[in-house]
């Protein structure tokens, strides 16, 4: 490792970006504590007290007042109409399980039965609003900067995270719900990864690139530790809400993006950021600020000055096809790592426990990610893993629900897709040229929230049978997984800087190429496009 690669410079500025990932996956799933739902039954008059019960419940006690399921359990919905009839009518109130929950907005609003869809909702909208904020913000990023859409989104999710404890209405709640998700999942996190992949060197990329899938997942973990711990649903979103703070020192500590500053032509202020960062990590390398000016001025009267868009993704051939590959690789990604995130409370034990493990299990997947994405590529490892992670889902399918077999398989399935889900940000990255990128990651981003969205939606179909939402995940995962092969690959290789890069790079290189020994280069051919942070290193 090179100090220009990752010395102290990118170091500080590495750990300022990266606790973006530490909220986003905070915020992502925190609907799984502060909204969840416990066992429940039907409300009993003369059996029942109030609606505060332990699961498992006395089933002989209420044997003639609740039927029963096909499994032999209490009926979660129906209760009989009367003693003498067997005919059964919904609940009109309900007891639920306080083993773990004490308060949540299933237990306030009674999210259950004819309702659960009311519940499934709230989490659809966050994801809706992650949606937006990657179509949005990543744009927006793109024109005026990463630095200035990172800090306005973590202090209006700090603002909404702790604001939406207080809300006592559902609509109003959903409509925070969904700005929470444009701000606290979408915005600093995207505008952070992207500010991380253009500041450090190639070699570090990937180290780096991991680091922010296990932040994220650690998020996860944090969910599920401070909701064992308070049991109070609004004071449990508001410490939630407070994590926003460890943004406040990002407006004066976080740099702006040289490579973007350099693209957008304001190249003194790029070089500045440049000089600075090679004084922090004392290279002792001299800089010639008005030779890299002048040489800016020549490049951009030689360079035709046009913005570019995220329709650029769309305009030529080659871009057009690796931009639907991506999307729909991280549409499908999405799908089954949230689909078996969210299905974390159905698996039997400690609701906490299976969901904090649901975030451990994830690290395994990304210290070998580290050690053999350089090695292997990104392609072959991103292919390889969602076809693994979509036979999972599959597989798990076909168990006994709640078996040691299937949440065996249930975890394997998410170590395999949170490894995909991991590299496809450094792919994505890598694959689009710097005037776009920003945008291409917000698509990404999008497409993933998109599936995010519909995850909640889809496992409802479990109602007609239990099979279709897992076999919906794996099918798609499976086809993702092939298309991939199709993409180039971009290990060792410079990330393209132009639209006319983003076209050229690749063309030709497919891993059915690849395996033909028909692989071709995907070299940039003028690789001095490349911002001063390497040509600085040179001179």
């Amino acid at each position: 490792m090179t100090k220009s690669d990752f010395g102290r410079y990118q170091a500080c500025q590495f750990f300022l970006q990266i606790l973006s990932a530490l909220t986003a996956g905070l915020h992502m799933l925190s609907l799984v504590t502060v909204a969840a739902v416990p066992e429940h039954r039907c409300f009993i008059e003369g059996l029942d007290n109030s609606s505060y019960g332990y699961f498992p419940w006395n089933k002989e006690d209420f044997l003639h007042s609740i039927p029963l399921t096909s499994t032999g359990d209490l009926d979660s919905c129906r209760m009989f109409s009367s003693t003498e009839d067997n005919s059964s009518v919904p609940c009109n109130a309900y007891v639920y399980d306080r083993t773990y929950y004490e308060t949540s907005r299933t237990i306030d609003w009674n999210f259950v039965c004819n309702r659960r869809w009311m519940g499934s909702i709230v989490q659809t909208i966050f994801m809706l609003g992650v949606f937006t904020g990657a179509v949005t913000l990543g744009g927006l990023a793109d024109k005026v900067g990463r630095k200035t859409v990172f800090c306005w989104s973590a202090l209006l999710q700090l603002i909404i995270g702790v604001a939406v404890a207080f809300i006592p209405e559902y609509f109003s709640f959903m409509v925070a719900r969904y700005f929470l998700g444009i701000f606290g999942s979408a915005g600093s996190y995207i505008c952070g990864f992207v500010l991380t992949m253009e500041l450090v060197g190639t070699s570090k990329r990937t180290a780096c690139g991991i680091a922010f899938q296990a932040v994220f997942a650690s998020g996860i973990m944090l969910v599920a530790g401070w909701g064992a711990v308070i049991k109070d649903r609004q004071i449990l979103q508001i410490v939630y809400g407070l994590h926003g703070l460890i943004f406040i020192g990002h407006w004066w500590l976080l740099d702006e993006s040289p490579r973007w500053l350099w693209m957008q032509g304001r190249c003194g202020e790029a070089i500045d950021i440049v000089a600075k960062g090679l004084s922090t990590n004392r290279s002792g390398i001299p800089i010639d600020k008005d030779y890299f000016l002048q040489k800016a001025k020549m490049q951009q009267s030689a360079d035709d000055k046009t913005s570019a868009g995220l329709a650029d993704l769309f305009k030529t051939p080659n871009l057009r096809m690796k931009t639907l590959n991506v999307c729909l690789c991280w549409f499908a990604n999405s799908l089954v790592y949230y689909g078996l995130s969210l299905s974390s409370g159905k698996l039997k034990g400690n609701p906490f426990l299976m969901l904090f493990i649901m975030g451990l299990v994830e690290f395994p997947s990304y210290i070998v990610i580290v050690f053999l994405l350089d090695r292997l590529g990104r392609r072959s490892i991103t292919s390889t893993l969602m076809i693994a992670g979509g036979l999972c889902c599959i597989v798990a399918a076909y168990l006994a629900q709640g078996s040691s077999a299937s949440t065996a398989v249930v975890m394997m399935g998410k170590l395999f897709i949170a490894g995909s889900f991991a590299v496809i940000y450094n792919y994505s990255a890598e694959l689009f040229p710097t005037v776009v990128r920003n945008s291409a990651m917000g698509l990404g981003s999008m497409c993933a929230r998109l599936s995010g969205a519909l995850t909640p939606l889809i496992t409802l179909l479990d109602s007609f049978d239990p099979k279709i939402p897992a076999v919906t995940f794996g099918a798609l995962a499976l086809i993702s997984g092939i298309w991939v092969m199709f993409l180039p690959e971009t290990m060792d290789k410079a990330m393209p800087e132009s639209i006319e890069d983003g076209e050229n790079f690749g063309i030709g290189d497919t891993w059915f190429a690849q395996c033909a020994g028909r692989r071709e280069s995907t070299e940039l051919e003028s690789p001095e496009q490349m911002v001063p942070l390497k040509t600085m290193d040179k001179k």
